[in-house]
């Protein structure tokens, strides 16, 4: 139950964290439970960019540069938002399974889950930082 309002309190948090969530709860839920978690993290990258690409237009900016704007906002959320923390997060998860694997069931399922949601706050903003330098030095320097 604990687990379940931690859950929550992310998940309203931003709903871009909800496949950390998803991977942190792998030895726990379905696989069908984590890819749904993946889905709703991309419906929000989709989402903003949309927004973004909106908002873009409505302030008269030029069809370039509102397609610029929503490439750049997709990739940098699919890099820091999706695909980087949930590798990381998978992996995390995965290496505490390991390192406690003979511990009592109990454990092996629960503690993982928790080292990988404890982990969340920890990856957000040297994720953020290293993406914002990656595309600095790719994409936004290709469009300038």
């Amino acid at each position: 139950m604990l687990l379940l309002l931690l859950l929550l309190i992310i998940f309203a948090y931003r709903l871009g964290y909800s496949n950390e969530v998803g991977e942190a709860f792998r030895p726990l839920v379905s696989r069908s439970i984590v890819s749904a978690s993946y889905g709703m993290a991309i419906g929000y990258v989709c989402t903003d960019t949309f927004d973004k690409a909106l908002r873009a237009n409505m302030a008269g900016d030029s069809n370039r540069h509102v397609a610029i704007t929503a490439a750049d906002v997709f990739s940098w959320q699919m890099l820091a938002s999706v695909i980087l923390p949930g590798l990381l997060i998978n992996r995390i998860t995965a290496a505490s399974k390991m390192m406690l694997r003979k511990s009592p069931a109990i454990l092996l399922k629960t503690l993982p889950t928790a080292i990988g949601l404890a982990s969340i706050p920890l990856i957000v903003h040297p994720i953020d930082s290293l993406v914002d330098r990656f595309m600095d030095a790719t994409f936004r320097q290709m469009v300038r």
